[in-house]
Parts: structure tokens; C-alpha cells; sequence
């Protein structure tokens, strides 16, 4: 057992997704993840030192701290916790002020901050976009939308949707392919008039009847024959009216959505 901490003086999602990266590539280590968010003061700062240096007395081994904490000041009482500091700003920035011949302006919380009311705002209106056009709602809002996901229930259209709309500020709306949608070859009325904008999503039946059993137990919606039919018609769909899909068995929402975006060159919108 390892205690990994990912600090920061704002959210700490930065600092947790770039150290959860690097962590994957360590598969026979077990660890176990601390986020301090919000260390923006002395107080925080030694309270979060102190933690680090419990956790290494009880491990054995000295914690690791992903970090991306502006203030030097914070940052030197991590590194005096005895714990391992690994720095994203410390080691990207220094390059990035050689290479572009500027200072940068080690102002804390940019990356998620709301000094950009225009980007943020974006951000808001492709939220509420995705929100009011889920599971086929408001269809008449489809000429407006970015890209229409559809695919069988549960096969990950709306947390797609979510995904594409918070970190790329995609107007995403999905449709679900139901029982009478797939008693013919043919697309959706609604569907058809914005092919350009398809793409779908498919999935293995077993992995599908495995979700739709946690939300349905025992019942036809999760059989294993309903999954198969369903799948098999929504692929044949796809093929017959030349619609992109990809599988989403066994990938994670953001490489679906990465996935999604290299096949369709979308772009973000802020």
C-alpha cells in the first residue's frame, strides 16, 4: 500500500487526472488516493503536511503528492512533509517561459475558474444543451446540436453526451433506439432528417445485459436474448444507412468521447 496525495489550491482535478495517468502504468502497486482540494493558505498547507507525514509513518514508505499548488510557499512545506513531490507546474512551466520567452503569471486557479465569463458560459449552455436533449427530448432542438449519439438503452449516450459538453462545450443530444424503432431497417423519421449528424453507439449483449441487470433485475428488458436482438438490429441500422459507430464494451467515457472526436474532426467550442 502506497497513500498518494493530489493536491492543489483549487479543485484538484488536474492534479488527480495527470496522477491517476501515470498511476495506471503501475498495476502491481496498490494505492491508496487522498485529494486535498482548496489548500490556499498557511493553515491548509501545514494541515496537509501533517497528513502526508502520518500516512508515511503508517505506510512504511513516504506518501507520494501530486501537486499543482502555485504558491512557493505551500510548496515548500510539501516538500519539507518528507513525502515525494511530484510538481506539474514545476516541471512544465520553467520550459514553457524559456520556449515562449515570457513570464507566466503563477495566478492559481485559471484552469477551472470563471475569469472568462464567455468560455464559461459556453461551458454552461453546452450542459444545459445535453440536459434538456436527453433520451430523445426536444427533438425539435436537434438542428442545433453538434452531434446526435444514438444506440440501444444503456449502451453510455448520455454520459457521452455529459462528457463532450463539459470539457469541450459540445452541444450533444442523444436519441435511444427502442423496440419500434428497430422493428425496421430504416432510421427514425426524427433521425434521418439530421443524418450528418449521427453517430452511434453499440455494445456487446453480454456487457449490456450485465448494466440492465443492476437497473432491471430478472426481467425481459435485462435478458440476454432482448440484449442480443436489440444490438444485432441497431448495428444492421447503422450499416444499412451508413451511420458511424464505434463500441463502447470496454472503454471509459473519455475515450469514447476521444474516439467520437477523431472520427467526426468535431471541435470544442472554448
Amino acid at each position: 500500500m502506497r497513500t498518494v496525495f493530489f493536491i492543489s489550491d483549487r479543485t484538484g482535478l488536474t492534479a488527480e487526472a495527470l496522477g491517476n495517468s501515470l498511476l495506471t502504468q503501475f498495476t502491481d502497486t496498490e494505492f491508496k488516493r487522498v485529494n486535498l482540494a482548496f489548500i490556499d493558505s498557511t493553515e491548509k498547507a501545514k494541515m496537509a503536511a501533517n497528513k502526508i507525514k502520518e500516512a508515511s509513518e503508517c505506510d512504511g514508505k513516504p506518501a507520494l503528492i501530486f501537486s499543482t499548488q502555485i504558491s512557493h510557499k505551500y510548496h515548500q512545506l510539501l516538500i519539507e512533509s518528507g513525502g515525494i513531490v511530484f510538481d506539474f507546474f514545476d516541471a512544465f512551466i520553467p520550459k514553457l517561459e524559456d520556449v515562449l520567452e515570457a513570464k507566466s503569471s503563477h495566478t492559481v486557479g485559471l484552469s477551472h475558474s470563471m475569469n472568462d465569463t464567455h468560455t464559461y458560459g459556453n461551458r454552461i449552455d453546452s450542459i444545459n444543451f445535453v440536459l434538456n436533449n436527453d433520451d430523445g427530448l426536444n427533438t425539435k432542438n436537434y438542428k442545433t446540436a453538434d452531434i446526435i449519439l444514438t444506440g440501444v438503452s444503456r449502451s453510455g449516450k448520455t454520459p457521452t453526451c455529459l462528457f463532450l459538453a463539459i470539457q469541450y462545450g459540445i452541444y450533444a443530444a442523444n436519441y435511444p433506439l427502442i423496440e419500434d424503432d428497430l422493428n425496421t431497417i430504416n432510421l427514425p423519421d426524427i433521425l434521418r432528417k439530421h443524418k450528418d449528424k449521427l453517430f452511434g453507439l453499440t455494445i456487446n449483449p453480454v456487457r449490456l445485459q450485465s448494466i440492465r441487470d443492476e437497473r432491471r433485475s430478472n426481467s425481459g428488458y435485462a435478458s440476454i436474448d432482448q440484449c442480443r436482438k436489440e444490438v444485432n438490429l441497431a448495428e444492421d441500422m447503422f450499416v444499412q444507412n451508413q451511420v458511424p459507430f464505434i463500441d463502447t464494451s470496454h472503454a471509459s467515457i473519455e475515450e469514447i468521447a476521444g474516439r467520437i472526436l477523431n472520427k467526426t474532426k468535431l471541435k470544442r467550442r472554448y
